[in-house]
């Protein structure tokens, strides 16, 4: 796929957005859905997912651009308040060259913990239920 390429209407945030895929949801408005990520690299990753079919951020227009990363922000600092961790990671890729498995804009929140090596990229997949815990944790502090 390259980085251009047409939108896939059958990725799988798309079909979570439609409500037709489980995640555990944090924070959903009329733009964006910020999720778990179901294979997390540490605890409280999360993905910041604009509600447009984009397949990345180079197609993305600048205001919607603004909307995404003023959430990504929010969902960060939440992040910050529910875990503590000792850094946070922001991550974005466009395109397979760059790491991009999935073909729907997303942004990666992922919390670093002192003395903890995260885990592979798109690596062991997490319960839904913990998911759902840790979601409950962000949004609380989200309100």
């Amino acid at each position: 796929m390259t980085l251009h390429a047409d939108y896939d209407p059958e990725n799988i945030f798309a079909k979570i957005i439609a409500g037709e895929m489980p995640a555990a949801r944090v924070h959903d408005s009329k733009d964006v859905l910020v999720i778990m990520d179901a294979f997390p690299q540490s605890r409280g990753h999360c993905l910041v997912i604009p509600k447009r079919p984009v397949s990345n951020m180079l197609q993305l227009a600048p205001k919607d651009i603004g909307r995404l990363f003023g959430t990504v922000q929010r969902v960060s600092q939440a992040v910050d308040k529910a875990f503590s961790p000792a850094g946070i990671r922001i991550a974005q890729f466009n395109g397979e060259a760059a790491g991009q498995t999935v073909y729907h804009l997303h942004v990666h929140i992922i919390p670093c913990y002192e003395g903890e090596t995260l885990n592979a990229h798109a690596g062991g997949m997490i319960e839904k239920a913990e998911l759902d815990k840790l979601a409950t944790l962000i949004a609380k502090e989200l309100a």
